[in-house]
């Protein structure tokens, strides 16, 4: 059974292994190529985007394609969209991977935005010292913005930046005590964050809380009308398997 892995997030990752293990299925994992140098899957790997949903739907027929698991960055709305669409219009079983959302605790000060606009609007009133981490495509949304930024990303942005930053690159996972140390030496006053979910980054809310920082948290946009969801690597494993039946 060939299967398409959506994809370079973690979970992908970890699906792409358990799968490949296996006898009776053939794993591809495509990675958007976003990221200059992406933690790789076992398996058979491309990098790219497909041109939309007619090009990925000419992509799965022309491959073989059985079943289409979406492992993508929860924020990852336009080729989510794409792969079901693509998918359903081919009769294909398809699946949205998706890790829980982070859960506000006692003690958070969270201002949950639906966009990204909306996020640079609302972090103008909450000090002048902002920890920007957005991903690198979404700092173009706080250009015009008078603050000063820290920019955290895995690689710099290549878009209009705000006048006043300083880039950080690095990836997770992160502690929290790196975090408090962070926050506290570039004296940050907020910080904006998308709901990604999961642990890697999930240690600078906990430093927000315990410093009494104010986080603008950026809703997910939501799955396609009737869209089958499943939160773990586990999850999406049962779901694999039961197509392969």
């Amino acid at each position: 059974m060939r299967i398409l892995i959506l994809g370079g997030t973690r979970e992908a990752r970890e699906l792409a292994d358990i799968a490949s293990g296996e006898r009776g299925f053939d794993i591809v994992s495509s990675l958007a190529g976003r990221v200059r140098q992406p933690i790789l899957p076992a398996g058979q790997v491309r990098i790219g985007g497909f041109g939309g949903v007619d090009g990925l739907r000419s992509w799965l027929a022309k491959n073989g394609i059985q079943a289409v698991i979406d492992a993508t960055h929860p924020f990852a709305g336009g080729m989510t969209a794409n792969a079901a669409a693509a998918a359903t219009s081919l009769g294909l079983p398809v699946v949205h991977l998706r890790r829980p959302a982070w859960t506000e605790q006692a003690g958070d000060n969270w201002i949950r935005v639906p966009y990204l606009v909306v996020a640079a609007e609302t972090v103008a009133g909450l000090g002048d010292r902002v920890f920007l981490t957005v991903g690198r495509q979404g700092v173009a949304a706080f250009a015009e913005s008078e603050q000063w930024f820290l920019i955290r990303a895995i690689d710099p942005p290549e878009c209009a930046v705000p006048k006043r930053h300083e880039v950080l690159l690095a990836r997770g996972p992160f502690t929290v005590a790196d975090e408090v140390e962070l926050l506290t030496d570039r004296r940050i006053d907020a910080l904006v964050t998308k709901d990604s979910g999961g642990t890697l980054t999930e240690a600078k809310l906990t430093a927000a809380r315990e410093l009494g920082l104010p986080v603008v948290m950026i809703d997910r946009p939501r799955l396609p009308e009737g869209a089958t969801q499943v939160e773990t690597v586990a999850a999406a494993w049962d779901w694999l398997l039961r197509q392969a039946r």
